[in-house]
């Protein structure tokens, strides 16, 4: 095979690929991706200023999940599975669907619970590295943790 037909191989492979990808997450499925941005408004709520969802939270930790967080996707899915299992026995649907009372008593259960507890503490602390973190890994949309406490932005690396 000569190289321009390697690459056009490759090209319609890709394209192909991607054509089949009806997610616009990394990691997540389009109802994990909802079931843990419902979970993250509880843990970092709108108030007067953004929560985790308008800073993308979300975002950061489906990107760390296939980057520096990639040996905990294991441990996201079947936490994930944890969260809706619990949520379709205690009220017949899915975590997402649910009020948002009804999403925090099942949170609240889930982090009483030793055998989900790993997954809960996991989520919080995710969850509060992409709001409080730098932008560029995925969290913290337009800085908004940032302008919430009042910090300047650093300044970027390589400039003066």
């Amino acid at each position: 095979m000569n190289r321009r037909r390697f690459i056009v191989a490759g090209l319609a492979g890709t394209a192909a690929s991607c054509a089949h990808s009806k997610s616009p997450w990394r990691h997540f499925t389009v109802q994990e991706a909802r079931t843990v941005e419902a979970a993250c408004a509880h843990i970092i709520p709108q108030d007067q200023d953004p929560g985790a969802v308008e800073a993308g939270v979300v975002v950061f930790i489906d990107r760390q999940l296939t980057g520096f967080y990639k040996p905990l996707q294991k441990a996201y899915r079947q936490g994930i599975a944890a969260l809706d299992q619990e949520s379709a026995n205690s009220a017949g649907r899915a975590f997402a669907d649910l009020p948002a009372a009804s999403q925090l008593d099942v949170l609240r259960r889930i982090e009483r619970n030793p055998e989900t507890k790993p997954f809960f503490d996991m989520l919080v602390a995710h969850a509060m590295q992409g709001f409080y973190g730098d932008p560029r890994h995925g969290g913290n949309r337009e800085r908004a943790s940032w302008k919430m406490l009042g910090v300047a932005s650093p300044p970027l690396r390589g400039r003066a």
